[in-house]
């Protein structure tokens, strides 16, 4: 998986990398406000 280096991700924090729906999301449970989008694909029509 490929990750920017905009993209932070701190796994002693307890971020956690997830891809969904093509596009990379950084989420937290412990801390909901660290949440962090890589931008995918563009949406096809």
């Amino acid at each position: 998986m490929k990750v920017k280096a905009s993209v932070k991700a701190d796994p002693s924090k307890g971020d956690k990398i997830v891809r969904r729906r093509g596009r990379l999301y950084v989420i937290n449970k412990k801390d909901p406000n660290r949440k962090q989008r890589q931008k995918g694909p563009a949406k096809k029509r």
